[in-house]
């Protein structure tokens, strides 16, 4: 087994998470909580889309890259955050990135996308089209795919959003984060410091879900207003594996939720999200968030701010 296979085989741990923090911490934001109240209740928000590139994709991209074996070059694929977090972490690292996105991406995340000067790949209509075929010239190239979740230290990465609400926000019960691959929420799990972790997924895409019932990643349908962030068809294995070891409390929320939830971010905070990081405060606004003190990871604003009236 090569080393890059015997890495790809490791589940993270949190080890890998502090880790991470330090590796990643000269390029990335420590970006803040708020502590405010909401119909009566008390609610922190994380603000990852203040992260540079306006998603939290940039902390996996990085610590995989600076993490992994020493490259040129990186291919990768989207449905757009992880590719502007791959694009904009090879180009502060000097890495050049090629990066396919499917044809249906937002324009909201494909323009800062082509903005970073990587080259842009549209295939398909969903994410699995432009993962495949990505993975297809990988191969055929010779040069490493980074996966969008489904990879050891993109996951350790993404949790040191989880080891920054445990240090800033202690008090803090319980965390929320929404669910796509599983990338964010198995990091956030091992980040925490055992705090509850619930993991809300669109009713439309269901991966988390769908691996739970069936005791493994099985491909599910991918119908929703927020399928250009969460719209993974399958949950990581790797994130299943973290998941697994490390269980956290699964909810579900509508796209009439979520919609709901964008408008209140809107106008509570004049916080203008894109779908999937209005999903965590969808979970609480509809009572499916327990704690006393919980924490909702708002992770991305890379929507278009126009629609906002």
């Amino acid at each position: 087994m090569s080393p890059s296979t015997a890495r790809a085989a490791r589940t993270p741990t949190a080890t890998d998470v502090r880790a991470a923090a330090e590796r990643i911490a000269p390029y990335a934001r420590r970006t803040p909580v708020m502590r405010t109240e909401v119909d009566g209740r008390p609610l922190t928000l994380k603000l990852e889309y203040l992260q540079r590139t306006g998603a939290f994709k940039l902390r996996g991209a990085l610590n995989a890259l600076l993490g992994g074996e020493p490259a040129d070059r990186v291919i990768t694929a989207s449905g757009g955050n992880h590719g502007l977090g791959v694009a904009t972490a090879a180009s502060l690292l000097g890495i050049r990135a090629t990066v396919y996105v499917p044809e249906t991406i937002p324009e909201a995340k494909a323009a800062p996308l082509a903005a970073t000067g990587a080259e842009i790949v549209r295939v398909g209509e969903q994410y699995a089209d432009a993962a495949d075929a990505a993975r297809t010239r990988a191969e055929t190239e010779g040069v490493r795919y980074l996966h969008a979740y489904d990879d050891p230290l993109v996951v350790a990465g993404q949790g040191t959003i989880g080891l920054e609400i445990a240090a800033d926000a202690p008090e803090c019960d319980t965390v929320a984060v929404a669910v796509g691959g599983g990338g964010l929420v198995a990091g956030v799990r091992l980040g925490a410091g055992g705090r509850r972790v619930v993991a809300v997924e669109p009713e439309g895409c269901q991966s988390l879900h769908a691996a739970l019932a069936a005791g493994r990643p099985v491909a599910g349908p991918v119908d929703s207003i927020a399928a250009s962030a969460l719209g993974a068809a399958i949950l990581g294995r790797v994130p299943f594996e973290v998941l697994s070891a490390h269980p956290v409390t699964p909810a579900l929320v509508s796209d009439e939720e979520i919609t709901r939830a964008q408008d209140r971010l809107w106008e509570e905070f004049r916080i203008a999200t894109e779908p999937a990081a209005a999903v965590p405060f969808a979970a609480w606004l509809a009572g499916r968030v327990p704690g006393e003190n919980p924490c909702l990871v708002v992770c991305g604003a890379n929507a278009d701010w126009r629609r906002v009236s």
